[in-house]
């Protein structure tokens, strides 16, 4: 099985990996700092020997990734795999910045359920059913998120149980929350956000996440 380097170290770009097997253009390898779609947030992109990747998928507890034809690869070749940094860095920022606005929408609209969320490079979104205008509660759910972002504050993200794959999110202020996702150090670098919703039929309730390019703090 894989061993996921992207949760231990999200923020690095480039690792020496070994090929596991080959079965046509679909391959594995022993570790991996590439991250296959999951829990709504996006596959990165990137490349494996200077070939891209096309595809990264998970298939129980491994991910396959499907190479461009002729790559050449064998099991056991040592192998240099690069990530979209720019990518997963907007991935992370937008993926956080929804899993507060989660967790604030969960506290102040008591009944609400989540139905779909998607995270991708330029936006977030959260789906939920819920009767009326949800961005009534936007400038609510506005200041409370910037002052989480303004705070800071340290991200802690670990296993809940390792054997099964099972990893959490915690931050001062919060519950522990499952998510298996990729994860800033801190609240800070998810930057000024804003909201759009969307209503995307009868009884659904559509919010949108948007960061500014420009407003990051440092991640210390």
């Amino acid at each position: 099985m894989t061993r996921k380097i992207f949760w231990e170290e999200p923020y690095l770009t480039e690792l020496e990996t070994t090929v596991t097997s080959v079965q046509g253009n679909d391959i594995t390898v022993d570790q991996t700092i590439f991250y296959a779609q999951s829990g709504g947030q996006e596959s990165d992109y990137g490349s494996i020997n200077n070939r891209r990747v096309i595809q990264a998928y998970k298939e129980g507890k491994e991910i396959i990734y499907t190479m461009e034809d002729g790559h050449g690869l064998q099991p056991g070749d040592q192998v240099k795999m690069v990530i979209d940094w720019q990518r997963r860095y907007q991935l992370m920022r937008l993926h956080f910045a929804a899993e507060v606005i989660l967790e604030l929408v969960y506290e102040k609209l008591e009944g609400i359920e989540k139905i779909g969320a998607h995270i991708a490079q330029d936006k977030a979104r959260i789906d939920f059913r819920w009767e009326g205008n949800i961005s009534k509660i936007f400038p609510v759910l506005e200041k409370e998120a910037t002052k989480v972002i303004e705070a800071n504050l340290t991200i802690e993200s670990a296993f809940s149980d390792e054997e099964s794959e099972k990893r959490y999110w915690k931050v001062e202020g919060f519950s522990q929350v499952p998510c298996g996702g990729t994860h800033l150090k801190r609240t800070g670098e998810i930057g000024k956000i804003a909201l759009k919703r969307n209503n995307i039929g009868k009884g659904k309730e559509r919010i949108e996440i948007y960061i500014n390019e420009n407003s990051i703090q440092e991640n210390s």
